[in-house]
């Protein structure tokens, strides 16, 4: 019986999932892994933390993974791809495939099939393939210049948000809930921490937007809003590269933003479906390590056919 892993490894946490040819064995949940976003020595160490786990879950030594795919963000090829490889090749010596995380995700929601997979995680990016295989993209080219709708875009824009209120009188909760968030008192205070080098952890405010706007504040929600109008651009583009006016258009969506917010999920599908009402979009948020896992399982069958 051939063992397989799947591994997703984001810039929050890294989630990875063992099996064999029919049957999910065993899963866990570790820190973050995305090298990019946490340096190298701690992504080496969330994963090889989660595997270890994993394997202890579902009762299998780890000599006995004969596949593993990972899918990381920035990771579809170069040296964060043999970086991530090598790491993981230290405790597992089977095959090792490193992926980009649209990869993985697009592969849980549709299979080989056609689709278009949005990602907003910590980052985010939207991926889509046709019925002939052509892939494209939009958005994804880090915090900086891009990632529009993620996790790091919607905890920046409260920020900016919180201080436009600030500066014009109005009241809003969110100024008390980043203060708690992190951990500071005074606006002097959020201002020095939001300005600080190295930059801050804007994604690690998503739960204190969510639960602004869960108290009805009109801030909070304006933000949470804009994400998914903004997310549902990214998957406007990616639509018209690929499918153009196709009669059906499958669409899913993956992340944490997606998963924690219906605001951003409501938003999202609203937009969307406005110019694409064809669009048929799995309101069901997709978990990319099952495609991870799957994947892993097919390079066996595509290894066994090259051979024979």
């Amino acid at each position: 019986m051939s063992i397989f892993l799947g591994i997703d490894g984001g810039g929050t946490k890294t989630t990875c999932v063992v099996g064999d040819e029919s049957a999910l064995l065993g899963t866990t949940t570790g820190g973050a892994s995305n090298v990019i976003r946490v340096g190298e020595g701690a992504a080496k160490a969330a994963l090889q933390r989660t595997i270890r786990e994993a394997c202890v879950a579902a009762g299998i030594a780890l000599e006995r993974v004969e596949y593993t795919c990972i899918g990381v963000a920035g990771a579809g090829g170069g040296e964060v791809a043999a970086s991530i490889r090598s790491m993981v090749a230290e405790i597992v010596s089977g095959e090792i495939e490193v992926v980009g995380d649209m990869v993985i995700a697009l592969e849980a929601a549709f299979g080989s099939g056609p689709g278009v997979i949005v990602i907003a995680g910590t980052g985010s990016i939207a991926w889509g393939r046709d019925e002939e295989g052509d892939t494209a993209r939009a958005g994804g080219w880090g915090f900086a210049i891009s990632d529009e709708g993620s996790g790091h875009w919607i905890g920046r824009a409260a920020l900016a948000a919180t201080t436009r209120a600030v500066d014009e009188g109005e009241e809003t909760r969110l100024l008390g809930e980043t203060l708690e968030a992190w951990q500071i008192s005074t606006m002097d205070d959020l201002v020095r921490v939001a300005n600080g080098m190295p930059s801050p952890d804007f994604a690690a405010l998503l739960p204190a937007v969510l639960t602004a706007a869960d108290a009805g504040d009109g801030v909070a929600r304006a933000v949470l809003t804009e994400a998914g109008l903004e997310l549902a651009n990214l998957a406007r583009i990616v639509i018209r590269r690929l499918f153009g006016e196709a009669a059906s258009i499958p669409v899913a969506m993956s992340g944490g933003v997606f998963r924690q917010s219906a605001l951003v999920r409501q938003a999202f599908c609203n937009s969307l479906g406005a110019e694409y009402p064809q669009a048929s979009v799995n309101t069901t948020v997709v978990e990319p390590v099952k495609g991870a896992l799957e994947l892993a399982r097919r390079y066996k069958g595509q290894r066994r056919s090259c051979g024979s």
